[in-house]
C-alpha cells in the first residue's frame, strides 16, 4: 500500500460462460463487478472503500469472450485517503467495452501516513 504511485496499473482477465448469465450478453453489472474485485484485492487493495464510480458502456461483452479489465490510479489524496482511478474493459480484440473513473477511500492510506 505504501507504494502507490500515480499511473499504476493493475488487471484482470476474466471470460463469462453462459451458465454463469443465463444468455449470450454479459449484464453490465458482471463487467462492472470486475472493477470492484480489482480494487478490493490488487489496486488499492485491501481496506478499499468505493466512494462513486460512472461508467460509460459502448459495446455489450458476450459469453466466451476474453474481457481484460483495467484499473489505473490518475490522483493520490493521502491526507483525505482517496484514489482517483481510471478504469476501462476491452475485449480480446481490444475493442472498448466500457471506461470510466474510481473515487476509492483506501483506509490502509492512513497506515501508509503513519510510517511516513
Amino acid at each position: 500500500m505504501a507504494d502507490l504511485a500515480i499511473g499504476q496499473r493493475a488487471t484482470l482477465c476474466r471470460t463469462f460462460a453462459a451458465e454463469e448469465v443465463g444468455g449470450a450478453i454479459v449484464p453490465n453489472a458482471l463487467v462492472g463487478g470486475l472493477f470492484s474485485t480489482l480494487l478490493g484485492t490488487r489496486l488499492p487493495g485491501r481496506g478499499t472503500n468505493w466512494m462513486k464510480q460512472s461508467l460509460r458502456f459502448y459495446r455489450r461483452a458476450h459469453v466466451g469472450e476474453a474481457l481484460t479489465a483495467t484499473v489505473e490510479i490518475v490522483r493520490l489524496r493521502p491526507d483525505k485517503r482517496l484514489v482517483n482511478l481510471r478504469v476501462a474493459c476491452v475485449n480480446a480484440t481490444g475493442a472498448t467495452i466500457c471506461e470510466g473513473e474510481s473515487l476509492v477511500l483506501a483506509l490502509e492510506m492512513e497506515k501508509m501516513m503513519q510510517r511516513a
